[in-house]
This record gives C-alpha cells, structure tokens and sequence, in this order.
C-alpha cells in the first residue's frame, strides 16, 4: 500500500506528497475550468500515469528478455461535459525495434495496453493507443 497526501492550498490548486519519497507536486484547475493551468490539473496526470504505466511496464518486460526498450511517447487528453470527464486519451508511443524479434514487439505491445491504469480506466473513456516502431 502506497500513501498519499493532499491538502487544498487555494485557489483551485492542491498540493499532495507521495509518502514513501517525500516528492511533492501540486495541481491546478484548467483554465477552461476556472483555474490558472500553471500546474497539471488532475485530470492530466490521469493521462500522464496512463503512459507512464505503459512505458513502465515495457521497461520491465524488456528486461525480463534481457533486453533495452528504448520509447517516449505522447498523450492527448480529451475532455467531454455534462458530466465533464475524460472522454479519450490518444496515446502515441514510439519504440526503436533494436534487438526485438517481432514477438518480442507483440509481447511488449499487449503489456503496455494492459498496464495497470489502462485497466484501471472506466469503459467510457477511450484508449487510442497507437505503437510505432522505428
């Protein structure tokens, strides 16, 4: 179990600390929210824990194969209203085929769209996951 704080600091932004490394991080509400969108707003690090959950797991497969992934990728985070939530995150991960036999590739492909938050996500929130290997 992972511990986390969060406390409101005002006008629209909060401040939370991860418990086990003392890293703190606030957030913002979007400025088409009523906020100053000087920090990620909650919402955007629900698309930034989706891709860094799927790189993170590819890392750890590639090294249960003995194996250097090497990726980044991009997230696009849309947002609907009545209710407002995320309706779709277009995820975007580019990978360097090195030493990966094609499946190996398969392999990392199914790990990152079935990473943690991926399967944590309500069915009403679109995942367009595109994997391109260069």
């Amino acid at each position: 179990m992972t511990s986390i704080t969060a406390k409101y600091a005002g006008h629209l932004r909060c401040e939370a600390q991860h418990a086990p490394s003392g890293n703190t991080l606030i957030t913002d509400a979007p400025t088409d929210n009523a906020g100053k969108g000087e920090a990620f707003s909650p919402t955007d690090l629900v698309a930034t824990a989706l891709i860094t959950c799927m790189l993170t797991v590819m890392g750890i497969q590639a090294q249960k194969m003995r194996k250097e992934l090497q990726a980044r990728g991009e997230v696009h985070k849309h947002m609907r209203a009545n209710p407002r939530h995320i309706g779709k995150l277009e995820v975007t991960l580019w990978a360097e085929t090195g030493a990966f036999t094609p499946e190996q590739k398969q392999l990392l492909e199914q790990v990152a769209r079935a990473c943690p938050v991926a399967m944590s996500l309500l069915e009403n929130t679109e995942q367009d996951v595109q994997i391109v290997w260069r």
